[in-house]
């Protein structure tokens, strides 16, 4: 190996390593201090627990945890979108209320559709587990 592609190399690493201390670092903000998030956490706690005890099957998991995604996806965008609107208007101003609204809209949407397909998931495999079918 060339001592241009060593560097080359290293650099390569060296901003992965750069990236993800940055990503860690966007994580460790969304968690202390937005409490939504706690809410988000709390509830995939209890659902990856009870899909864990109802023994799901992949596409049940599958389905379970792109919607977890999505709404912690949602809710670190929305954050973002919060932190940028704050910073480019500190002062009230009707389109930045609208702005964060509608990025506080698209979580909700996220976490309806989660609950939706919770039911859709894990209301049947419920309702045998504990012969609750009449």
């Amino acid at each position: 190996m060339t001592r241009k592609t060593t560097k080359e190399a290293e650099q390569f690493v060296k901003g992965r390593k750069s990236s993800f201390l940055a990503a860690f670092q966007g994580l460790s903000f969304v968690l202390k201090t937005q409490k939504n998030a706690w809410l988000h956490l709390l509830a995939t706690s209890i659902v990856v627990i009870l899909s864990f005890y109802l023994q799901l099957d992949r596409m049940e998991w599958l389905a379970i945890l792109l919607v977890i995604g999505l709404v912690w996806m949602a809710e670190f965008l929305n954050t973002a979108f919060e932190v940028i609107v704050d910073l480019a208007s500190p002062e009230i101003h009707p389109l930045a209320k609208i702005g964060k609204d509608v990025g506080a809209a698209s979580v909700l949407i996220a976490a309806i559709l989660s609950i939706i397909v919770g039911v859709i998931v894990l209301g049947p495999v419920i309702l045998y587990k504990f012969n609750l079918f009449q």
